[in-house]
């Protein structure tokens, strides 16, 4: 499964949010989306309080990696 074409537009957390949350859906299985956005919400809540611009590029560009290899799994 290839990860959206829209990951290079992502510049700020909400656009990570939302880009992730649109690769949940290509997911196969339900649980297996429930799991992913539940995993999401969770990485957003704990990074909420990140204020270091160097280190939120850092973040974004960690989780887009992450999300294209769970696309490819």
């Amino acid at each position: 499964m290839a990860p959206l074409p829209s990951a290079e537009l992502v510049q700020n957390s909400v656009q990570l949010y939302r880009y992730l949350l649109r690769c949940c859906k290509q997911l196969p299985e339900e649980n297996i989306r429930q799991h992913y956005r539940h995993a999401i919400r969770q990485s957003f809540k704990v990074h909420a309080d990140e204020d270091d611009p160097e280190r939120i590029q850092q973040i974004i560009k960690r989780a887009i990696e992450d999300a294209d290899w769970v696309m490819d799994k």
